[in-house]
């Protein structure tokens, strides 16, 4: 058991740092059309790697018995673990000063909204991301698949919804943590959560009106 909640937890970390480095290509990218398609390479590294991100298997919780709670928990540690140890090791080097100037002004913006816009917002992140991720994983052509992820990805980032493991990274490398901070992260994260089974409650629904 123990062994198995590490693994858990080293390939969440895995998906934070994977993450990470989608944010970080995104604000050393002028063009937010470029920096949205390079965000891309976090989610297609996790799905092709199989590492863990709460974003993802948050959605699959209905299919689980209730302790998958607890996977969850230590998946979203990971992330956070994962995402905050990227920051840290960028804050070394030469491109720190360019990184945390666009990291701040997100944050900003992020901070400055009321809770409810964010829970809102995280709701259609998600959902996108479930999207995205069943693609990959359910879609018979190899073309699908990875289109899936791209447009996915790119849409909510243009849409400004909020990725509660993106807004990790954001929040360590702009150095915004307070109790407010995580307070917002934990509205997204919950807002993520609804998001992500969204679909699959439907589908459990539809599925069990048809027997």
């Amino acid at each position: 058991m123990i062994k198995r909640y590490a693994d858990t937890f080293l390939y969440a970390v895995m998906g934070g740092i994977c993450i990470a480095l989608g944010g970080t290509a995104y604000l050393c990218t002028e063009n937010n059309i470029i920096g949205a398609i390079l965000f891309t390479i976090g989610l297609f590294t996790i799905c092709t790697m199989g590492f863990n991100l709460y974003t993802g298997k948050v959605s699959y919780a209905l299919e689980n018995k209730p302790s998958y709670i607890i996977d969850l928990f230590i998946i979203w540690l990971g992330n956070l673990a994962g995402t905050a140890l990227t920051a840290v090791l960028l804050g070394l080097t030469r491109i720190s000063n360019e990184i945390f100037e666009k990291a701040n002004l997100i944050c900003t913006a992020k901070l400055g909204d009321n809770m409810l816009s964010m829970f809102v917002l995280a709701i259609f992140c998600n959902l996108l991301i479930f999207i995205a991720v069943d693609e990959f994983n359910t879609n018979k052509h190899i073309t699908g698949k990875y289109l899936g992820l791209l447009f996915g990805v790119v849409a909510f980032i243009f849409c400004s919804f909020e990725h509660s493991i993106a807004d990790m990274f954001y929040f360590s490398v702009a150095k915004v943590w307070s109790l407010r901070t995580f307070c917002y992260l934990l509205v997204i994260t919950l807002g993520n959560a609804i998001g992500g089974l969204l679909v699959p409650a439907i589908r459990m629904v539809h599925k069990k009106l048809l027997q």
